[in-house]
């Protein structure tokens, strides 16, 4: 793969944030920071796009998204690097920001392209913390609010939002010989491999999963929560809306009564607006009345 060859422009990685659960460059945010969010989501969907769907050689894709990243942060002024990947390292340079979530997401797509089933649930949390936990880390950098109580808050939010959208896509996922269900899960419950790509409707073992598997997803997101509190301004609305969007998603799903075979069930965007409202006006302190 050559640097003539990258499979997916910046306008085609924009258009896949229009399926995401929530905004990824909020207007309500400063522009500079809308720019560094459009930078590290365009970053993050590049390496998704190879590890998922590229059809040349996945393996030798990413290696060279990860020697395009190690030479621009070496040199700023590399020659043919990628503009998605010296957009996102250029991002990282100005804030004076670890570098290392960019390549957490380079190491989750590799993992991806042996692993498609987990049979622990601790399997499936040390692949969110390398797939979706460093997106948070990025999201802390562009906000200029990093920190490791904030970070660990982030991280249980990015982890319920992965599990959100894992559960969403349940049938989607094991069509495409992917698994996010523990095996453990599944033995505990009753239910057998094959009753994922069944159709609908869904058993009452099945819907039983699923009800414990959004509760505990329920439960990264609220461990993260206090990280809404924790910031201010735009940067706390934007928060709010992530961890609106994994709610809203997870509501999706019990308005479906936990029957997730018929479909990926999606968040209501005023559902989800509600909800963001909502924490924003439990975090801010309120004043004494006079």
């Amino acid at each position: 793969m050559t640097t003539q060859s990258l499979p997916y422009t910046q306008h085609d990685l924009a258009l896949r944030a229009r399926t995401e659960n929530f905004t990824v460059a909020s207007r309500v945010l400063p522009r500079p920071v809308r720019g560094h969010l459009r930078a590290f989501y365009a970053y993050a969907r590049l390496v998704d796009e190879i590890g998922d769907t590229f059809e040349g050689d996945r393996r030798a894709a990413l290696d060279e998204v990860e020697a395009q990243t190690r030479a621009a942060l070496a040199d700023p002024g590399a020659r043919n690097v990628w503009p998605i990947v010296a957009d996102g390292v250029r991002s990282v340079t100005e804030l004076g920001a670890d570098a290392r979530p960019l390549f957490d997401l380079i190491a989750a797509n590799r993992q991806d392209q042996s692993v498609h089933e987990y049979a622990t649930f601790d399997d499936l949390l040390d692949g969110c913390a390398l797939s979706a936990n460093p997106v948070g880390r990025l999201v802390l950098a562009a906000f200029r609010v990093a920190g490791d109580e904030r970070e660990a808050w982030s991280d249980s939010i990015c982890t319920g939002l992965q599990l959100a959208e894992h559960w969403q896509d349940v049938a989607e996922d094991a069509a495409a010989g992917r698994i996010y269900l523990p095996q453990e899960d599944l033995e505990r419950f009753g239910v057998q491999r094959g009753a994922l790509a069944a159709g609908p409707p869904a058993g009452r073992a099945f819907r039983a999963l699923m009800v414990f598997e959004v509760a505990r997803a329920r439960r990264f997101l609220d461990g993260g929560k206090p990280l809404i509190a924790a910031l201010q301004g735009s940067s706390r609305w934007a928060v709010a809306g992530f961890w609106a969007g994994g709610h809203g998603a997870l509501n999706a799903i019990a308005a479906r009564r936990f029957d997730i075979l018929a479909g990926s069930p999606r968040a209501s965007r005023l559902g989800t607006l509600t909800l963001a409202i909502g924490a924003v006006i439990r975090a801010t302190p309120r004043r004494d009345a006079e």
